[in-house]
C-alpha cells in the first residue's frame, strides 16, 4: 500500500517535458537565511508574473515598479516557462532574488504571452499567480517590433514588405475589409497584436481578475498612475509617485529621478525613433486591427480605444 501511495505522488509532479521530476504546487520554505519571521531571507516564487506583450513596455513597467521598496526582481529575464521548465520548478524559484515575507517577488518574460504550454506550466506552479499584461496599439506595436529587429539585420526589408503578402499593394489609396485581407499574419510582428487569440489561452486557465492589462500609451504619459494601478493589483501599499518621473523631451520617454536628484533612462534604445511608414499601409492596417481589437475589448471588458 505505502508503495502504491508513493508511485501515485511521483506520478502526479513527472512534467510531461522531458520527465522532469516538479512539484504540483509551490513551496517557498527552502534556503532560509538569518533569524526572525518577517526579516528571514529565501528565494520565494513570484506571486505575480509580467507575461508580456513584447515592445509593450514591459521593461519600463519593471523598472518603474521598482522605485516601490517592496518589490523585488531577477536581474535577467528568466524565461522558465517557456524554455527551462525541463530543469524544474526548484531552479526556478532559485533564480528569483533573495526576499523576506513581506516583499514582493515579481518575473518579466514577455514569451510567456505567446506560448501556447506557458499558461497551464504557470497554473501548475500557482492556480493563484497574478499575471500582468502591457498592451499598446497593436499597429504602433509592430512597427517598434520591426525597428528592433532591422537594428540587428542589416540590410532588412522595409516594413510594408513584411507586413503584406502582396508588398506593393501596401500603397494602395482605399482600404477595404477584403483587401485588408492581405496582411501577413504568419509575420510575428503582426501575429503577437492579435491579442485575443493569445489572451484566450491564459482565460483556459486563470480568471479575468487575475490579470491585469497595463495600457502602454499611458505607461509612458501617466506612468504614475499605471504604476499606482498595478501596485493596488499586486496588494502592495502605492508609494511611486508623479515626482518620480522627469519626461525626457529628446525621445518624449519618462525617465526615473532618484533621491539624489539625478535620473535613470532606460537606454538609448528606449524611444528610438521608428521609420517612416506609408499612411495607406497605416490605414490598412487600421482596417485589419480593428475588427481584432473589438474581439479584445469584448474578452477583457475594456476599451483601449485603438
Amino acid at each position: 500500500m505505502v508503495v502504491f501511495v508513493l508511485l501515485a505522488v511521483l506520478n502526479c509532479c513527472i512534467s510531461a517535458t522531458n520527465g522532469a521530476v516538479l512539484p504540483p504546487a509551490r513551496s517557498d520554505d527552502n534556503n532560509d537565511i538569518g533569524d526572525g519571521d518577517g526579516g528571514q531571507l529565501a528565494h520565494r516564487f513570484p506571486s505575480a508574473i509580467i507575461i508580456g506583450v513584447k515592445k509593450s513596455g514591459t521593461r519600463a513597467l519593471l523598472e518603474f515598479l521598482r522605485l516601490n521598496p517592496a518589490v523585488k526582481a531577477p536581474g535577467p529575464e528568466v524565461h522558465f516557462f517557456d524554455r527551462h521548465f525541463d530543469r524544474g520548478f526548484d531552479w526556478y524559484r532559485r533564480q528569483m532574488p533573495l526576499t523576506t515575507a513581506d516583499q514582493l517577488t515579481i518575473e518579466k518574460s514577455p514569451s510567456y504571452f505567446v506560448t501556447k504550454t506557458a499558461p497551464e506550466r504557470v497554473h501548475r506552479l500557482d492556480p493563484t499567480m497574478k499575471l500582468i499584461v502591457v498592451v499598446r496599439d497593436p499597429i504602433t506595436r509592430a512597427i517598434s517590433d520591426y525597428t528592433q529587429t532591422a537594428s540587428k539585420r542589416p540590410g532588412m526589408p522595409s516594413f510594408e514588405h513584411m507586413a503584406f503578402i502582396n508588398a506593393t499593394n501596401a500603397v494602395l489609396p482605399k482600404m477595404t475589409p477584403a483587401n485588408a485581407q492581405g496582411v501577413n499574419t504568419s509575420w510575428g510582428a503582426i501575429r503577437i497584436g492579435i491579442y485575443h487569440r493569445f489572451v484566450s489561452r491564459w482565460l483556459e486557465y486563470f480568471p479575468l481578475h487575475q490579470i491585469h492589462f497595463v495600457n502602454g500609451e499611458r505607461l509612458i504619459t501617466h506612468p504614475a498612475e499605471e504604476i499606482a494601478a498595478v501596485e493596488k493589483f499586486v496588494g502592495l501599499r502605492p508609494t511611486v509617485r508623479a515626482e518620480d518621473f522627469v519626461l525626457n523631451t529628446e525621445k518624449g520617454f519618462p525617465c526615473i529621478k532618484r533621491t539624489d536628484g539625478t535620473t535613470h533612462c532606460l537606454g538609448k534604445t528606449k524611444g528610438r525613433a521608428h521609420p517612416k511608414v506609408s499612411p495607406h499601409a497605416i490605414s490598412r492596417l487600421r482596417t485589419f486591427y480593428a475588427p481584432l481589437n473589438d474581439r479584445f475589448y469584448e474578452l477583457i471588458g475594456r476599451n483601449f480605444g485603438w
